[in-house]
């Protein structure tokens, strides 16, 4: 495992952080065809959660800094985005508090695991799916497709019945201690 910060895959992951700022620009401005900006830009940094994994792997350059980034991107892109879509009303509050209490309490627990255990927390196929699930609960919310509105509806529910899962695989994880990750060495 590579020690590298400055990469392809990671500077990928930390591009998600830097789409918030145009994201929020665009939503927040009186930009022509908003919501068709602000849904291209969710749809590049959910090709940049795909690809920084794919490149990390195909290119060998996982590293512990990657592992920490990714799933913190993913946190920070997810609760911003969601933070200003509530803002401008096209979410609904208690649907933020649900995505970013799950994320805080992961981020907590992977703070614990990371000091008490020496283990950097990897993430798991149950999150990576919620996450992508989320992601087309904002797209279907910022372009308030009136035939998809049921749809959305189903997803809202359906991501949170995933978020449920991937946070209990997480707490499977810790309690039984599989597959938490590779441990740091010091």
């Amino acid at each position: 495992m590579q020690d590298r910060v400055l990469t392809l895959s990671n500077v990928l992951s930390l591009s998600r952080i830097l789409l918030v700022a145009p994201l929020a620009f665009c939503l927040l401005a009186d930009v022509p065809d908003k919501r068709s900006w602000v849904a291209l830009i969710i749809s590049l940094a959910v090709l940049t959660d795909f690809l920084d994994g794919y490149v990390a792997r195909k290119r060998h350059e996982v590293s512990e800094f990657g592992k920490i980034i990714d799933p913190v991107a993913d946190k920070i892109a997810v609760g911003a985005t969601g933070g200003l879509m509530v803002w401008t009303g096209d979410l609904p509050f208690w649907y933020l508090v649900v995505v970013v209490g799950r994320d805080l309490l992961l981020l907590l627990g992977g703070i614990y695991i990371r000091n008490r255990k020496k283990i950097t927390v990897q993430s798991n196929w149950p999150g990576k799916i919620a996450v992508n699930a989320i992601a087309l609960v904002l797209l279907l919310s910022i372009l308030r497709i009136e035939m998809l509105e049921e749809f959305r509806q189903v997803m809202i529910w359906g991501s949170v019945v995933l978020m449920a899962v991937s946070f209990g695989s997480y707490l499977q994880r810790l309690f039984l201690g599989q597959g938490m990750g590779r441990k740091v060495v010091s």
